[in-house]
């Protein structure tokens, strides 16, 4: 009976999400049978997304990854011989040894990872120490968030914005570029309970995501001019004497140039040709947003994945400056709360290791690190975990061609035979969340939390952490830096082994403290952190005109910046791909994690583009149709969605599917360009012209 017994077990949702979950899992004699919220969490409150309610399909899988392998076939068939693990560390050591004794050095080494894990310690620690002491290619993990976190800190200061908390006490609230019905439900429910205290809900986006159908208003720009439409509120602003001019004198800088500007270029009647919304649209949300205080704005950042995004989230984070929605704690805006978690990065990660003049290869740009056209030597090993490039990376089809090289030496350590798991040289099996010690921050609120294993590794399953010690070993890396245990490492990053001074916002954070429950930072949410200003700027004051922007060589005040591929900014390629398209998330998958567990891929059935019924008619596309999409970077298929959820000219592909899963086995991407932003080298999936036609 003792072996039949359930208990309950604490654990931290590890996925791509600012909400970072509490849950609580229920084991029946040891085995996992149960997963639900964790209603003790102060900010989750005990319920989980949809496609979460589920990871323990993805845990029971019956294709879960098992043993290391090593391929037998031809690279991108997915061919594999099980081997040991004595035989992969050593062939990976050996290989990675000849590599860096090779005249071109160790920089053509590679690691290749993002957020397959949000865990610092499974996700960011000895797998840097390890590179660094490697001396390989540093990555630039830019694909995400990195042009509008530097946007914001730009106007900002730092990432502090407003406390999620005090969304519940707004009275207008904007989710511009956000979705958090689909990708932050947590701060959803707290709009709703806004709404039920009198607030309006106003959502922009070109595409009538769920969060814009269950909104009050739902504006649709042009994809790309969210900055335009932000100047064009800001001269209503300026105009009609709806400013806060005592918040911008005292704790602004730059504000009489701005107002220059946008009187000057950035009348209503000009944003509405820019944006495609009508004139009276961006009147009123300005009126609506200066004169239903406390505003806050949710900005998220598909809008900054256009060759301008930078400086969108720059130019919308100066709203709040201009119309004085600072003062109050429910005003403001938030795009993340990850600036909050000052752990001890340096310790944990170990940059210092790193040979001086080490290059930096950005990993929006594999396809050209893959086919040796970026400085330095060509990359002839990739080390790839907690990633699925082959889905995710633009410029599909020329990353899937530099991983066909012969010459490529490449380790893939998953979970599942992802798309990218099939070019793998060696296949490693990786252990799930419910498998390994970890510590969680989160970029949605301000909870530190830990997550510790509650069964054994399925198979031979191990984790990143492990892996690398294994490595090191083998390689004759210092055992001090490795032969480590996660649980030490936590307490690094927590500066609990540290002679300096924690920051105080940890407070009393310890490992011990953490392993009785989640614990939150020292961020007070009754006080508005800009009210009297107090910005982390060089200047301290909001910087609507930054020196730092000059000095760059960029626009030192806000402005719009166009996208690269619209039908407005590059007519000639618009003449033969007028389309323009956007991948955004699908409810069911996250990037392309969940694809393969099947009761979520039922419900997103198969791969879809949504149209305007006009671009429909004009095509002579009917619902239901399966389609081609394509440009000169390459094609794919989908089923026609015809629908006005997106406006005339855009067509939108929810989520990112695998390869193997889609109907030509390739995904979106296959369209997208290795572009790089403005700001911060960021990804510009939403910057791609494509043709539909009815596929033969």
């Amino acid at each position: 009976m003792e072996s039949l017994a359930i208990t309950t077990h604490r654990a931290v949702c590890p996925y791509d999400c600012p909400d970072t979950c509490g849950m609580l899992v229920t084991l029946e004699g040891g085995r996992p049978t149960g997963l639900r919220g964790d209603p003790d969490h102060p900010f989750t409150r005990g319920y989980l997304c949809h496609k979460v309610s589920h990871d323990l399909d993805r845990l029971h899988h019956p294709d879960r990854l098992l043993h290391p392998q090593r391929r037998v076939g031809p690279k991108g068939a997915g061919r594999f011989e099980r081997i040991s693990w004595d035989e992969a560390l050593i062939e990976i050591a050996e290989r990675f040894r000849h590599i860096a004794t090779s005249p071109e050095g160790p920089q053509v080494i590679l690691p290749y990872s993002y957020c397959g894990t949000m865990g610092k310690i499974q996700g960011e620690s000895l797998d840097r120490r390890f590179f660094h002491r490697l001396g390989a290619s540093r990555l630039d993990r830019t694909i995400c968030a990195s042009a509008g976190a530097l946007g914001y800190r730009m106007t900002i200061g730092s990432g502090q914005g407003t406390h999620p908390t005090r969304f519940a006490d707004s009275r207008y609230i904007i989710n511009w570029g956000a979705n958090p019905a689909v990708t932050n439900i947590h701060l959803w429910t707290l709009m709703l309970e806004a709404r039920k205290r009198g607030a309006r809900l106003v959502c922009i986006d070109p595409y009538r995501c769920l969060t814009a159908e269950r909104s009050d208003w739902h504006l649709r720009p042009r994809p790309g001019t969210d900055a335009a439409l932000a100047l064009g509120m800001m001269h209503v602003l300026f105009r009609d004497q709806l400013h806060d001019p005592d918040y911008l004198n005292r704790y602004c800088l730059g504000g009489d140039a701005l107002r220059g500007r946008v009187l000057a270029e950035y009348s209503p009647a000009m944003v509405a040709e820019i944006t495609g919304l009508a004139v009276d649209d961006i009147e009123q949300l300005a009126t609506e947003y200066a004169t239903q205080a406390p505003a806050v704005i949710r900005v998220n950042y598909g809008m900054q994945r256009h060759a301008g995004g930078g400086m969108a989230v720059r130019t919308i984070a100066c709203l709040p400056a201009i119309s004085g929605s600072w003062r109050d704690p429910a005003g403001g805006i938030l795009l993340s709360t990850s600036w909050a978690y000052q752990f001890d990065f340096a310790a944990l990660q170990r940059p210092d290791l790193s040979p001086p003049g080490t290059r930096t290869v950005n990993m929006v740009q594999l396809a050209e690190a893959l086919h040796g056209e970026l400085p330095g030597p060509p990359v002839r090993a990739l080390y790839v975990y907690n990633c699925n490039p082959a889905a995710v990376a633009p410029d599909q089809r020329r990353v899937l061609d530099g991983l066909m090289r012969d010459d490529l030496f490449t380790v893939v350590h998953e979970q599942f035979a992802t798309d990218t798991a099939d070019y793998a040289d060696l296949l490693l099996p990786a252990t799930m969340q419910l498998e390994h010690f970890d510590l969680h921050h989160s970029y949605g609120h301000y909870c530190v939390q830990v997550n510790e294993p509650c069964v054994p590794p399925a198979g031979e399953c191990r984790s990143n952490n492990d892996v690398f010690r294994g490595l090191a070993a083998r390689l004759g890396f210092e055992p001090e830096l490795f032969q480590i245990s996660d649980e030490d490492l936590a307490r690094e990053a927590l500066w609990e082994t540290s002679p300096e001074r924690k920051p105080a916002i940890l407070g009393e954070i310890t490992l011990d403290a953490l392993r009785s429950g989640p614990r939150e930072l020292a961020v007070d949410d009754s006080i508005a952190p800009y009210a009297e200003g107090g910005f982390a700027t060089p200047s301290g004051k909001c910087e609507l005109f930054s020196e730092r922007m000059r000095q760059a060589g960029l626009d030192p005040l806000p402005a719009f910046l166009p996208p690269a591929e619209s039908p407005q900014t590059d007519p000639e390629r618009a003449a033969a791909y007028p389309l323009q398209l956007l991948s955004p998330p699908s409810k069911f998958f996250l990037n392309s994690t969940f694809v393969n567990v099947e009761i979520l891929r039922r419900s997103e059935r198969e791969p879809t583009l949504i149209l305007h019924p006009g671009d429909a008619k004009s095509r002579k596309i009917s619902d239901g149709d399966t389609v081609r999409i394509w440009n000169d970077r390459g094609a794919f298929r989908a089923r026609a969605v015809v629908a006005a959820d997106v406006r005339e000219g855009v067509v939108v592909a929810p989520s990112i599917w695998w390869n193997k899963l889609s109907p030509d086995g390739v995904n979106a991407n296959v369209t997208t360009s290795s572009r790089i932003s403005d700001l911060a080298g960021g990804a510009t999936f939403f910057d791609n012209l494509v043709q539909v036609a009815v596929a033969d």
